[in-house]
């Protein structure tokens, strides 16, 4: 699957009230496709309402200290991303497998009152900031975070299609950077920072810095799964 794919990363028309699937220690980013399975009740009667609906499927991130009240309503992060189900197998037992399509940062305004088992919320869209001041140093910061993502995935990009077609075409910068800290194994806490960051300038210098500190010292290269193994609920 690219993507690259324009129609797999449509815009959508999204109302603002959003299905949340908040996970412990996963952070999805927009332009990446997410494997997804599917078999607690409560997200299957998501997937189920997404289905019949728009498509769409904000994951968040549970805040630390959740697992007292996993099966409740326990805190999540503020700031999550936006997804389209590209594609879905549902299985004789009620279970699904997707693949979820990243769109859109998201700002969790206010959880809405329950209407069903899952959870849902007032978001609001979030665009990435491109800062006048950042114009003239931007292609070095880009060409430096490809080079240094090279590096680190070494051998690996030439096995692996996706991520040649990422160094083939002019992506901008906050999309380079997105799709490479979803790529690389990395703390979900640093991940969930990248996410949270609309300056593409400051989420490219910190994800350099990040990209610095894997591979300071290492003898192994870190891993890079792409596209990444399948997430569960």
């Amino acid at each position: 699957m690219n993507v690259f794919d324009e129609n797999l990363f449509r815009p959508v028309k999204f109302s603002g009230s959003a299905r949340l699937f908040p996970l412990p220690n996963h952070v999805m980013f927009p332009g990446v496709v997410q494997p997804l399975h599917i078999f607690e009740s409560r997200y299957r009667e998501m997937v189920e309402d997404a289905l019949a609906g728009d498509g769409c499927i904000t994951m968040v991130m549970l805040e630390s200290g959740w697992e007292p009240d996993y099966h409740g309503r326990p805190r999540v992060v503020p700031v999550g991303c936006l997804g389209r189900i590209a594609a879905h197998v549902r299985q004789e037992d009620g279970q699904f497998n997707l693949l979820l399509a990243g769109l859109q940062r998201v700002r969790i305004v206010r959880e809405l009152p329950p209407r069903y088992s899952f959870r849902e919320a007032e978001v609001e869209p979030l665009d990435d900031d491109y800062p006048a001041m950042g114009d003239a140093a931007r292609p070095s910061v880009h060409r430096r975070l490809l080079e240094r993502f090279r590096a680190l995935a070494g051998g690996q990009l030439t096995v692996q299609p996706h991520l040649s077609e990422l160094f083939q075409t002019g992506t901008p910068l906050g999309t380079l950077a997105d799709v490479i800290a979803f790529t690389m194994n990395m703390p979900a806490e640093m991940k969930q920072e990248l996410l949270a960051e609309l300056d593409v300038d400051r989420r490219a210098q910190r994800l350099l810095d990040q990209l610095g500190q894997l591979g300071g010292g290492q003898s192994e290269s870190p891993s890079v799964e792409f596209p990444p193994e399948f997430s569960s609920n």
